[in-house]
């Protein structure tokens, strides 16, 4: 591993709030680049409080704010104050990067459009976030993961069970996925800037994401095609892509594409090769049409035996197969570290926390560490900026800075 990381000498201002742009700049930290939070005074960004929500477990640790700040330096300004948004493109000059999500009336009011900050730096790359996209005559509603990636993009109607209602999703699901898209756009800036020596804008938004997560659904709804909704787990549409409880209450969940290949090997573990004679399961679609019945044999087979017993024979012979991990058995997940999903810290009270979803061979990412106190950088930040001690002084005594 070298000792630079890639994005070194980096500069991203994160002139935004909540989870997916955040969490796109902390990946952009995790590889190097030094990360500036741009929080208002006072409460500063609102996600800071968000393990309040009843949606949000409790813990001890602040464990939100650190998984989407770490590493940061923050910086408070009070951007509707005239000094504090003048403080604004002194750091806007130093800047390789702008990350924001404010509602586009916001950043009108604010001058944070990009061709305000372009005028200003025109090697800056402008990365803009929303919920419904840049155009058009939602782009104004405001749109969280909830309603603009999984109810506006058809994954909640498409994922539940018919007779039922729409499920729901669990918080910022899509935001997390949504930041890696909005992280590529960034990257490839990067790369062109590069090659041209000029800036450019780059967006994404919950919406899209949404619709590229359910690509298969989604596409074929364009073409006018359209499943039913999912049956219950005891009417499958297979057997073979179902989920089963075993004897010691845990659910395994088989996942068999090619049946060709998987189906003699299922029978091998369940020790029933009689099944192979049997005219209803002989061939997939005989298979399928029979899966209730397939389901109800295997029901009682799988439910004999622990989940240990059947990952040990499945895994043996390569059948696609899980057990459904609850959340309490993450921190056990051994394979979660060593696939260094899951990684150490420095932030007190928070031993582990979740790696990017990727890795680069040559460089190691920054070990995480606590994300910042609001403003606990402001003074560094603006001297680096090339303000005086005076000015930085007048800022704060006119409450535009903190």
């Amino acid at each position: 591993m070298t000792t630079s990381l890639p994005l070194d000498g980096i500069r991203v201002l994160d002139v935004s709030s909540f989870i997916a742009a955040p969490a796109a700049a902390v990946v952009l930290g995790d590889y190097g680049a030094d990360v500036i939070k741009v929080e208002p005074p006072g409460e500063g960004d609102p996600h800071r409080g968000n393990i309040n929500l009843t949606s949000f477990p409790k813990a001890e640790v602040n464990y939100p704010w650190h998984l989407d700040a770490r590493n940061k330096r923050s910086v408070a300004l009070d951007l509707k104050h005239p000094e504090g948004r003048a403080a604004l493109d002194r750091l806007i000059d130093t800047a390789d990067v702008l990350i924001t999500n404010y509602p586009f009336p916001v950043r009108t009011r604010l001058r944070l459009g990009y061709e305000d900050v372009a005028a200003r730096n025109p090697r800056l790359i402008y990365a803009s976030f929303s919920g419904y996209g840049e155009q058009g005559p939602d782009k104004d509603q405001p749109g969280y993961d909830a309603n603009a990636f999984f109810a506006r993009s058809g994954l909640l109607d498409a994922t539940h069970f018919e007779g039922q209602p729409p499920g729901f999703a669990l918080p910022a699901q899509g935001d997390r996925s949504a930041a890696m898209a909005l992280l590529s756009a960034i990257l490839i800036a990067i790369i062109d800037r590069g090659r041209t020596g000029k800036g450019t804008w780059v967006a994404s938004n919950l919406l899209a994401n949404g619709l590229w997560s359910n690509g298969v659904y989604a596409q074929a709804a364009l073409v006018g095609a359209y499943l039913p909704n999912r049956p219950p787990r005891d009417r499958p549409r297979s057997a073979l892509a179902n989920i089963y409880l075993t004897s010691d209450d845990r659910w395994l969940q088989i996942n068999v594409t090619n049946e060709t290949r998987d189906w003699p090997a299922i029978l091998e573990t369940i020790e029933r090769p009689d099944l192979a004679a049997d005219p209803r399961f002989t061939e997939r679609k005989e298979r399928h049409a029979h899966a209730a019945a397939l389901r109800e044999i295997l029901d009682g087979i799988v439910r004999t035996r622990p989940f240990a017993h059947w990952n040990r024979l499945l895994k043996a012979r390569g059948v696609p197969h899980s057990i459904i991990n609850r959340l309490q058995d993450i921190p056990a997940d051994t394979q979660a570290v060593a696939a260094r999903a899951v990684v150490e810290t420095d932030t007190p009270g928070m031993p582990q926390t979740l790696a990017a979803p990727f890795q680069i061979g040559h460089a190691s990412p920054r070990r995480p560490g606590p994300g910042p106190a609001l403003g606990q950088h402001t003074d560094v930040i603006l001297r680096e900026a090339g303000l005086s001690e005076n000015e930085i002084a007048a800022l704060r005594a006119s409450g535009a800075a903190a």
